[in-house]
Formats: structure tokens, C-alpha cells, sequence
């Protein structure tokens, strides 16, 4: 059976739980049990650590994980990255205290507080800079008023606890992170079991990217509202019985469906109607 890792507990947890169920595995943890069996898909979930997931995929304990991008790259395992899965977006910067006057191209010398010590160390190393790494398992943003750190470095999703501690991002990200899927080596993917696997999750990110449109429109506005709707490959066109009307369907994307609405709407549309799509094939 596969041996997919899921992680057990954080902001990455939940969204990946909906994403497999709304793939249509089975995979609800029981009460303090660790492993989920889903028969019917041939597949063993197993509810692990977030940080660990890395360390048991580049093992070839277990074959899959969904875990952190920030945590892959800082995990001292080989690994490597599927399919990237849309949620649980940050970014990951450095921070100083806001009079400090350090900025990324005086970082040598610096006492750097992380709870990512191998982001870090990779980044110093790209710059070609030499720097003290602190390493710490939480509430980073606190190291620089405690004397510990002259510098943090720590993920950044609204900003605002750095705000809380007096803290400014220096610099651009050193990482932009997400949810993904990881693998021991692209060579896994060749396996007829992952493929099946990636392609039902992919299914659904591209049905998360797009909603199906059907509307009315007289034969006189068609060509413009067709153009508005392109679709995939084209718009889905059927005569109504209503002489010289017509009923148009296409896919459009999410983020441009309330433009693509109004677009229609003052073409001359009527009777609009979206639907979300359970998952999709392109």
C-alpha cells in the first residue's frame, strides 16, 4: 500500500485534511490513533510532525508527504518537491529591531535567532557570509529584546507580531513557502500509484482555480460574450428555443468571475448561473 504522511497538528494540518477528503480518500484521524488505513484507495495515511515528515520521506519510510515548503528546504534530508498545493502561504524574511540600522548587507558578525537554522545557513551561504546562527524552537521575535540575537529569522505571514515586538523585515524573502507534496526523488513519481495520487489532488487545485459559467445571450452579443468567456479550447454553445438566443457554458477563472459577470451582464447576458466544480481534468 502507499504511505503517504500528513501532518498531525498546525496551520498545515487542517487544509490538507480537506484537500484529501475532498479527494475522496479516507482519512480522518481516530482519536489518538496515528495511522488512518484506506483500503479502498490502497493507501496508509500517517499523522505525523510536521518538521519530521521530511526526515521519513528522504528515508524511504514513507513515500509521500505534505508538508511545508520552509520545512523541506531546512530539514538536512534529500528531498524533493511534487506538486506545490496552494495553502498555508508565508513568507520567511529577516528581522531587526526598527532603530537598529542592520540591513541585509551587514549581516556578517551577527548573532541570528531561527528556528530554521538550515534556511538560514544555506542563505548565509549563498551570500558568502559569516554569522553566528542562535537556534531557537519559538517565539523568535522576542531573542533581540532579551539580548540573545541581534537578528531574526522567522516566517512572516501578516507581520503583525513582528510589529508587536518592534521588529522590521529586512531585505526579500529568503523563502516563499506553501503547503507541497514531497517525494524521496522525481523518480518516484514514475510509480503508477503516486501518479494516480497527484493527478486526484491536482484535480482538485484546478477545480479550486475555476468555476463553470452558464448564461443566456442574444445571437447579436454571442461573438463578444464568447470572447469574455473564452473557455479551455471554447465556449459550449446551444440555440435556445427562443428565436435567435443562445445558452453559453465555459470555465473561468475564480479570481476573475465577478469581472467576467458584470462584463456579461452589460453584453446583454441573462440568467447567469455558477457553479463550483468538484474536480477537473485539463
Amino acid at each position: 500500500m502507499l504511505k503517504v504522511a500528513i501532518p498531525n497538528k498546525g496551520q498545515l494540518a487542517e487544509p490538507a485534511l480537506l484537500l484529501l477528503q475532498e479527494a475522496g480518500y479516507t482519512c480522518k484521524p481516530g482519536g489518538r490513533e496515528l495511522i488512518t488505513c484506506d483500503s479502498k484507495n490502497g493507501i496508509n495515511f500517517y499523522f505525523i510532525r510536521p518538521r519530521d515528515i521530511a526526515t521519513y520521506v528522504g528515508r524511504g519510510i514513507i513515500d509521500l508527504g505534505i508538508t511545508g515548503r520552509d520545512l523541506l528546504s531546512d530539514s538536512e534530508v534529500s528531498v524533493v518537491e511534487l506538486l506545490a498545493l496552494g495553502f498555508a502561504k508565508s513568507k520567511f524574511y529577516y528581522a531587526v529591531a526598527r532603530e537598529s540600522g542592520i540591513t541585509v548587507d551587514n549581516l556578517a558578525g551577527q548573532r541570528i535567532a531561527t528556528s530554521y537554522p538550515g534556511i538560514v545557513a544555506k542563505d548565509l551561504a549563498r551570500k558568502g557570509v559569516t554569522a553566528k546562527i542562535v537556534r531557537l524552537d519559538g517565539a523568535v521575535e522576542i531573542a533581540i529584546r532579551l539580548g540573545v540575537a541581534d537578528v531574526i529569522a522567522d516566517v512572516v505571514q501578516s507581520g503583525r507580531t513582528l510589529e508587536q515586538a518592534g521588529l522590521v523585515k529586512i531585505g526579500t524573502p529568503l523563502l516563499e513557502s506553501e503547503g507541497v507534496l514531497a517525494a524521496r526523488c522525481q523518480e518516484a513519481a514514475a510509480n503508477p500509484e503516486v501518479q494516480a495520487f497527484i493527478q486526484r489532488i491536482n484535480g482538485i487545485l484546478l477545480a479550486r482555480q475555476y468555476v463553470m459559467v452558464e448564461y443566456d445571450i442574444p445571437g447579436a452579443a454571442l461573438e463578444v460574450a464568447c470572447r469574455i468567456t473564452p473557455g479551455i479550447e471554447s465556449p459550449t454553445i446551444a440555440p435556445l428555443s427562443k428565436k435567435d438566443w443562445f445558452a453559453v457554458k465555459a470555465m473561468v477563472k475564480t479570481e476573475e468571475l465577478y469581472q467576467v459577470i458584470e462584463s456579461l451582464k452589460a453584453g446583454g447576458a441573462r440568467g447567469i448561473i455558477v457553479t463550483e466544480l468538484k474536480t477537473c481534468r485539463l
